[in-house]
């Protein structure tokens, strides 16, 4: 049985396992070998598809930064969008209001910590310090009271500080042995819209099947779709793999005072994400499921490369995290303010003072 005992060696044993690790293998609703359909790139073709050197094939279907940034909203409280959330209590509920009644929640942040909205806001000032502290004394425990998934899913304040924190938590969704699949459609228009004198026979001729033509992009005439991705194919299994990484979590520093406090909040937390259930819509046509049939399995990873399997599910990594709560002081719920001038000065180097964009040369 897995104890809080136990979990705390994972923290504070410089010796113990490098790494905790899980492998769970996805099912589309549709069954095996149905058509998913992974991300698109803009300057990648056939879903950025790779092929090994053995001949097999492997794609992305969500990123480690998709990953956690659909993670992440578990610990929202709950609001009119959010059902009431236990989970809410494990971590300061940070908003950044804007406009008239609009706030939005660092946990759905994507650079987190560092990013834009953060340099934009009142909560500024306070977010450098954070930075600083860990920068000039190695001590993270103010980005931990008061941001505390910036270190679970790392943060990087590229534009500021340059503070640099890895991930703690890295999960990863892939497909192996795929095809890539192609489809074809065709758009019909419900009316002849030139019969009716919107626009000549003449355009109608010449932008009609010019998918980029004015007529073709408001939908005025017929508009072929040949040959275009229409998703993938796994032949092998599509995989989601979780580490967590207890290095870099052990190399977590606080104060004279709270570093063991702050490893086993940080510790808890991660585990809480990792063991949330998956939410398996990740856009249209891609739905999964754990496959019922390969159940996940969580294992250490020690030092050595021995693998010892570990019973870890989200009962016990929540009991955890709210006991390590109990010792790890976190700041209250607060809100911020984005301040326009704020970000206008932030951008000052590339658009200039008039909110214009500098010429070359």
């Amino acid at each position: 049985m897995l104890t809080h005992e136990m979990i705390d060696t994972w923290a504070d044993d410089p010796k113990g396992p490098v790494a905790l690790h899980m492998t769970q293998t996805l099912l589309p609703v549709e069954g095996e070998g149905a058509v998913i359909f992974p991300p698109t790139y803009a300057d990648l073709e056939n879903y950025g598809m790779e092929r090994l050197s053995d001949g097999r094939t492997v794609v992305t279907i969500d990123s480690v930064g998709a990953q956690a940034n659909r993670i992440e909203p578990i610990f929202r409280r709950a609001d009119a969008d959010v059902p009431a959330n236990e989970l809410a209590d494990l971590v300061p509920q940070i908003d950044i209001a804007y406009d008239e009644g609009k706030a939005v929640s660092i946990l759905e942040v994507g650079h987190r910590l560092g990013d834009a909205l953060i340099r934009s806001s009142t909560l500024k000032d306070r977010a450098q310090e954070a930075f600083r502290r860990f920068l000039d004394q190695g001590d993270a425990s103010e980005i931990a009271r008061l941001a505390p998934t910036s270190i679970v899913f790392g943060a990087w304040d590229s534009r500021d500080t340059q503070a640099k924190l890895p991930r703690i938590l890295q999960a990863v969704i892939r497909a192996w042995d795929v095809d890539v699949i192609k489809r074809s459609a065709q758009y019909n228009p419900p009316i002849d819209y030139a019969e009716l004198d919107v626009f000549d026979a003449e355009q109608k001729e010449k932008q009609e099947g010019d998918p980029k033509s004015p007529l073709a992009k408001r939908g005025f005439v017929h508009v072929p779709a040949a040959d275009t991705l229409g998703g993938v194919v796994a032949r092998g299994p599509i995989e989601r793999r979780i580490t967590v990484n207890l290095i870099a979590l052990r190399r977590l520093r606080g104060n004279r005072e709270n570093s063991i406090a702050l490893r086993r909040y940080i510790l808890g937390l991660a585990l809480v994400a990792a063991t949330e259930p998956l939410d398996g819509f990740l856009r249209q046509g891609c739905l999964l499921t754990p496959h019922p049939e390969h159940p996940a399995s969580w294992e250490a990873v020690a030092r050595t490369g021995e693998r010892t399997p570990v019973q870890l599910d989200q009962e016990s990594a929540v009991e955890y995290a709210k006991a390590a709560k109990q010792s790890f002081a976190v700041h209250p719920d607060e809100a911020f303010q984005f301040d326009k001038a704020l970000a206008q000065k932030d951008l000052e180097d590339v658009l200039g003072k008039g909110g214009k964009a500098k010429k070359k040369g």
